[in-house]
């Protein structure tokens, strides 16, 4: 599942805001980045405050519930760059030495992927809520255990 995450990220990243100067400059993109960074801001602390075993209840339970809104945003923006870069790919033909060996080309492969992105995004996002319950539910059994354990 994270293998899919990082290959959608670094493509819309790398392959499509990086080399169309007209798609960095959309509405679209500060969707994604604000989604990607939110996330990060959120996840790393609760990382590292987790592993000096110093994590609040709170940070933990904003961790697994801020993909909710977060998630979505951050996809809407990816496939609405990826469609508003069409134009630009075609008319450039961007990458086409690299697909020159293959039956399609880079337009068509991002035509597809954006087709297929809601049938890729959402085992990712019901993983989350897997993810998400499992963490909650253990974290407060977890807290459930301590209190009876101290009284």
């Amino acid at each position: 599942m994270s293998l899919l995450q990082w290959a959608g990220r670094s493509h819309i990243l790398f392959c499509i805001i990086c080399q169309i100067e007209e798609i960095e400059k959309t509405s679209f993109v500060f969707m994604v980045f604000t989604a990607w960074s939110l996330s990060e801001v959120i996840r790393y602390p609760q990382y590292v405050l987790y592993m000096l075993g110093a994590c609040p209840t709170w940070l933990t339970w904003i961790r697994y519930t801020a993909f909710i809104p977060l998630y979505p945003v951050g996809i809407l923006g990816e496939v609405v760059s990826m469609y508003m870069a069409l134009p630009y790919i075609q008319r450039s033909n961007l990458y086409g030495n690299l697909f020159e060996l293959l039956p399609f080309g880079y337009y068509s492969f991002t035509t597809v992927l954006i087709a297929i992105y809601p049938f890729l995004w959402m085992p990712l996002y019901m993983h989350m809520f897997k993810r998400r319950h499992n963490k909650l539910t253990n974290s407060s059994m977890t807290r459930k255990k301590t209190a009876i354990k101290k009284s």
